[in-house]
C-alpha cells in the first residue's frame, strides 16, 4: 500500500458503525475503508453513497450489481475489488464458471442478453477511449426502465471511482475470493 491506512482507534464517532459492520461481515476492517478514513468526512459520504448504491431496494438484481462491479475492477486493474465484489458475486449465486469468464464474456453462451447490454455500458463507461451513443443506449432501454439506468449508472461510475482509487494506492487483495490464476488477471479486452 502507498499510504497507511487509518488506525481504528481515535477515529471519529460516527465511523465506529462502519468498521463494525465490516469486522461483523467480512472478519476484519477492510483495508481500502482504512485507507479512505485517513479523511474522516470524505469517507463517511463514501460510505453513505455505497449504501445507497447497493441497498436491498434497487431495480437492479444484486447478481448483476456484483458482475458489473467485478468487471469494472478488472478494466481499472484493482486486486481489492476484484477479490471483495467476486466473494460477493458468488454469494448472491453466480457460478465460479461465470466469474471465471467475465474477462472474456463478449460471444460467451454464459451471460444473458441483460448483462450483456449492463456489461457493454460498464465498459463504455470505463473505457475512457469509447463513447455511449445511441445504438448502446437503446439496447440498455430495451432491458432496463430509466430508474434502473440511472442506477446501473451510478453503480458504475461508484466502481469506477473506488476501483481507481484503490489500484492507485495499491490496495491489495485480502483473500476474501480465491480466485484461479487467469481470472484473478486484470485484463483490458478491446
Amino acid at each position: 500500500m502507498r499510504i497507511k491506512p487509518a488506525a481504528l482507534e481515535g477515529l471519529p464517532w460516527y465511523l465506529r458503525p462502519i468498521f463494525w459492520a465490516q469486522r461483523r461481515r467480512y472478519g476484519a476492517a477492510l483495508d481500502s475503508a482504512r485507507v479512505w478514513a485517513r479523511s474522516p468526512r470524505l469517507f463517511f459520504g463514501l460510505a453513505v453513497l455505497y449504501g445507497m448504491v447497493d441497498r436491498k431496494g434497487s431495480p437492479l438484481d444484486p447478481a448483476l450489481r456484483s458482475l458489473v462491479t467485478v468487471r469494472v475492477s478488472q478494466i481499472n486493474h484493482c486486486p481489492f475489488c476484484i477479490d471483495i465484489n467476486s466473494a460477493t458475486l458468488l454469494e448472491r449465486g453466480m457460478s465460479q464458471e461465470k466469474l471465471n469468464a467475465l474477462d472474456t464474456w463478449r460471444g460467451n453462451d454464459l451471460f444473458s442478453e441483460k448483462e450483456n447490454a449492463a456489461l457493454e455500458y460498464a465498459e463504455a463507461m470505463t473505457f475512457t477511449d469509447r463513447e455511449i451513443d445511441d445504438v448502446l443506449f437503446a439496447q440498455l432501454k430495451s432491458h432496463f426502465d430509466e430508474e434502473a439506468m440511472v442506477e446501473l449508472t451510478g453503480l458504475i461510475a461508484f466502481q469506477n471511482m473506488s476501483s481507481k482509487f484503490n489500484s492507485a494506492l495499491d490496495i491489495p487483495p485480502q483473500g476474501f475470493c480465491k480466485l484461479p490464476h487467469a481470472a484473478a488477471e486484470n485484463r483490458r479486452m478491446p
